[in-house]
């Protein structure tokens, strides 16, 4: 617990109100970074705009004040760092580490085999686009060697993104760029030490740490937590029609996330308030509990 250097985050895109899940993956990242005296952060992941609602992120940031996670530093949206995504895109280019792609969602589907993150990327444009069309997205490309590392939580996890994901997207042809490089150019520039978030996002962070050392990014440590699904198995969102985390009942709604992430607080705990419950969980805090588990019925 003296690691003050600790720096982590909560990053949350602002498609509608926190439901539970999110709020077990903020709660997480917030006793994580408090347990070894660290900087909490919030970042608005904003920058896929159509999905955007209105009103979602002030919406967001007010749930987590109600829940006693308040952030150390100035909250940073992405929708106001194209710059900063632009500057990294322009340094892989100069790389030769990208490529423009003509190709549409549909033609990538025809002739793309299924893998583990969608469909796998069958590099029709990586020696130039063909000719009579224009390149509109923006692709990294990959290589045939393993990118790896040691979560946490669930061990060793390795991919060979060339043959399990394919050159991915950096730059969308709407003009926004793409999460991956989002993510990766924002916790280099929030000096993001250690990273807690869902394990939905697992396979994403080979890619991410793959774009890193394209940059010359340093890579966090990683842990990532058990999602939360319904009865029918499926993640809590809002396409699951997950229901929105009321701020009425905080103090019980944080001792049912530390219960869903098996930190056993005890009973008489429940009738505390938030700073109470915030309080024993800080100092009890034991991620090991959910080793090995990715997902985990509400």
């Amino acid at each position: 617990m003296s690691s003050t250097h600790y720096r982590g985050r909560f990053a949350p895109s602002p498609t509608g109100p926190l439901h539970f899940g999110s709020l077990a993956a903020a709660v997480g990242s917030y006793l994580d970074a408090k347990h070894h005296n660290g900087t909490w952060l919030v970042r608005i992941e904003d920058l896929d705009v159509p999905r955007c609602v209105p009103g979602a992120a002030d919406d967001i940031l007010h749930t987590l004040e109600a829940f006693g996670l308040r952030w150390d530093e100035a909250v940073i949206y992405q929708s106001q760092r194209t710059a900063a995504y632009e500057e990294a895109l322009q340094q892989l280019q100069a790389l030769g580490m990208v490529y423009p792609c003509a190709c549409t969602r549909k033609e990538i589907a025809d002739s793309a085999l299924h893998g583990i993150d969608g469909q796998i990327y069958p590099g029709t444009c990586r020696n130039g686009v063909p000719p009579g069309r224009e390149g509109r997205a923006w692709r990294v490309r990959t290589g045939d060697h393993a990118v790896g590392f040691d979560d946490a939580l669930q061990g060793h996890i390795s991919q060979c993104l060339e043959s399990e994901i394919g050159d991915f997207v950096v730059k969308r042809a709407d003009g926004l760029f793409a999460y991956q490089l989002a993510v990766v150019v924002d916790d280099a520039f929030q000096g993001i030490t250690d990273v807690v978030r869902g394990a939905d996002l697992l396979c994403s962070t080979p890619r991410q740490i793959y774009l890193q050392h394209l940059l010359g990014f340093p890579t966090p440590a990683y842990l990532h937590l058990p999602i939360a699904v319904n009865a029918q198995g499926e993640k809590l969102s809002k396409q699951t029609l997950a229901q929105p985390v009321g701020t009425h009942h905080a103090a019980a709604a944080l001792f049912d996330v530390l219960v869903f992430l098996h930190q056993q607080p005890p009973a008489e705990l429940r009738s505390g308030n938030v700073e109470q419950i915030l309080d024993w969980a800080i100092a009890n805090w034991h991620p090991e509990a959910l080793r090995n588990c990715r997902q985990l019925a509400v």
